[in-house]
C-alpha cells in the first residue's frame, strides 16, 4: 500500500536573507537586510524561496507525480463510465448533468454531508490499519457491536447531556477497541491473519447483537421494529438548522478524528513507528520497535475509531439501536480509504463523493437510467484510482532511475576530464 509522501524538510535559515554570505552585489561580508515589509524582503522570503524550491529537479519530479496520478485516475474513470453508460444505450452526458443538478440542491447537500460523516469515520478506522499493512476488514462488526452497547448504556441512564453524551461515546470507543483488540492480540501472539479473524468477529458480532436484541432482554418492540430503549432527548447530539435540513453535529467528531489521525501519524513518535512497521517490520524490529506491541496498539486505535461510526445515527437520528440500524458502512470505509489514499483530506473528499453518488443514484433511476449504474461508477472510480496511482508510482521509479543514471554518468565524465587534464 503506497503512502502519502512526507513534506520536504524546511530550508536552513530564517528566510530573511541574514545568512552571513555575500549579498550578490560583488562585495563580501554581512550585507544589510532590507527592512521588513519591503519588496526585496518579500521576494527573498516568499517568491525567491518558492523559485529556489521549484528549481530543484527532485521537487519538480514530486509535483509532476502528485498531479499526474489524480489526473490520470479522473480521466480513466470518466472515460470508462461514459463507455458503460453508452453501452446501455443511454446518454452519459445527460446522466452527469442530471446528477449535478440534483446533487447540488440545498436538501441534497445536507443529506450528502450527513451521509458522509459515518463513511469518513469508517475510512479513518480502516486507514489506521492500512498504514501498518493491517487489513482491518472487521470495522463493520466493530461499529455495530459498539453502537449496540453504547445505545444500551445510553438508554439505561438518565443523566444530563454534558455527562451522558461523553459516557455514550466513550462506551462505544472502548467496546470497539476491545472487539478489534481480539484480532490484534491473535495476530501478535499467534500470528493469525487479521483478515480471517476480523471476518469471523463480524459474524460473531451479528450473532451477539441478534441474541440480545430481543424483546424482554435488552430491547423493546415498537410495531415491527425491535430496538434498545430510547436515549433521552437531552442526551442527543446537537444539530445545525440550515433551512434546507438539519446537519448532524457529529460532524465535529469526524473532524476531530481526522485531525487526530493526521497528528498521530505525522507528528508523533508512535506514528513514525507505526509507519515504519508498515514499510518493513524486520527493519523496525532491528531499530528497537516492538512489532507485536504496534500491531495490538494499531488495532485498538482502529477499533476505537470504528466505535464512532455508529454515533451519527445513534445520537443524531434514531436515538436507539434497532434491527433497522444501518449496516455495511465498514466495508464502504475500505473503498473510501483506498479512494482517499489514506490521507485525511483525501478520505473526506472520497466520503463526500460516495455520498453524492448514492444521493444521485436514486434520481438517475427515477428518470429512467438503470439502478446498477451507480454501483458500477463506484467500482470504476476505486479501481481507476488504485491502478492509476500504481502505474504513476512505477513510472516515477523508472524516471528516478534514469535521472540518477544520467547524474552518475555526468559525474563520471567530469572525473575522466579532470584526470585527463591532470
Amino acid at each position: 500500500m503506497s503512502r502519502p509522501e512526507d513534506s520536504p524538510p524546511p530550508a536552513a535559515g530564517d528566510g530573511s536573507g541574514n545568512t552571513g554570505s555575500s549579498d550578490g552585489s560583488g562585495s563580501s561580508g554581512k550585507a544589510a537586510a532590507p527592512p521588513p515589509g519591503t519588496a526585496g524582503s518579500g521576494n527573498r522570503s516568499g517568491g525567491g524561496f518558492l523559485a529556489a524550491k521549484l528549481s530543484d529537479p527532485r521537487v519538480r519530479e514530486k509535483l509532476l507525480l502528485a498531479v499526474s496520478a489524480p489526473l490520470l485516475a479522473l480521466t480513466v474513470a470518466f472515460v470508462l463510465v461514459c463507455l458503460v453508460i453508452t453501452a446501455t444505450g443511454q446518454n452519459p452526458f445527460h446522466a452527469f448533468e442530471a446528477m449535478f443538478n440534483y446533487g447540488t440542491t440545498d436538501r441534497s447537500q445536507v443529506w450528502i454531508l450527513n451521509k458522509a460523516i459515518p463513511y469518513y469515520l469508517a475510512a479513518v478506522a480502516v486507514a489506521i490499519g492500512f498504514r501498518m499493512n493491517l487489513f482491518n476488514i472487521g470495522v463493520d462488526g466493530q461499529y455495530q457491536v459498539a453502537a449496540f452497547f453504547a445505545a444500551v448504556v445510553g438508554g439505561a441512564l438518565a443523566l444530563g447531556g454534558f455527562v451522558q453524551i461523553p459516557i455514550i461515546i466513550l462506551t462505544a470507543m472502548v467496546v470497539g477497541a476491545l472487539w478489534a483488540g481480539i484480532a490484534g492480540y491473535l495476530k501478535a501472539v499467534r500470528g493469525v491473519s487479521e483478515v480471517i479473524t476480523t471476518i469471523m468477529l463480524n459474524a460473531i458480532a451479528g450473532s451477539l447483537i441478534g441474541y440480545f436484541l430481543k424483546e424482554g432482554r435488552l430491547a423493546e418492540r415498537n410495531q415491527n421494529i425491535v430496538h434498545t430503549p430510547d436515549i433521552p432527548e437531552s442526551s442527543r447530539f446537537f444539530t445545525i438548522d440550515t433551512g434546507a435540513g438539519l446537519i448532524y453535529g457529529t460532524v465535529v467528531i469526524a473532524i476531530a478524528a481526522g485531525v487526530a489521525y493526521w497528528y498521530l501519524l505525522s507528528r508523533t513518535r508512535f506514528g513514525f513507528d507505526l509507519r515504519a512497521v508498515g514499510v518493513s517490520d524486520s527493519a523496525a524490529e532491528a531499530s528497537g520497535v516492538s512489532v507485536k506491541r504496534m500491531v495490538v496498539a494499531s488495532m485498538l486505535i482502529s477499533g476505537a475509531v470504528a466505535g464512532l461510526v455508529g454515533m451519527p445515527t445513534l445520537l443524531n437520528d434514531t436515538g436507539n439501536f434497532g434491527n433497522n440500524f444501518p449496516s455495511g458502512i465498514g466495508f464502504m470505509g475500505i473503498a473510501i480509504a483506498l479512494l482517499g489514499r489514506n490521507h485525511p483530506v483525501g478520505m473526506a473528499l472520497a466520503a463526500l463523493l460516495w455520498a453524492f453518488l448514492e444521493r444521485t443514484g436514486g434520481h438517475l433511476n427515477f428518470i429512467g437510467y438503470y439502478q446498477e449504474i451507480i454501483g458500477v461508477m463506484q467500482g470504476i472510480i476505486v479501481l481507476s484510482v488504485v491502478v492509476s496511482y500504481e502505474l504513476v508510482r512505477r513510472w516515477g521509479l523508472r524516471r528516478q532511475q534514469r535521472i540518477v543514471g544520467a547524474e552518475l554518468a555526468a559525474r563520471a565524465r567530469t572525473n575522466d576530464t579532470v584526470e585527463g587534464v591532470a
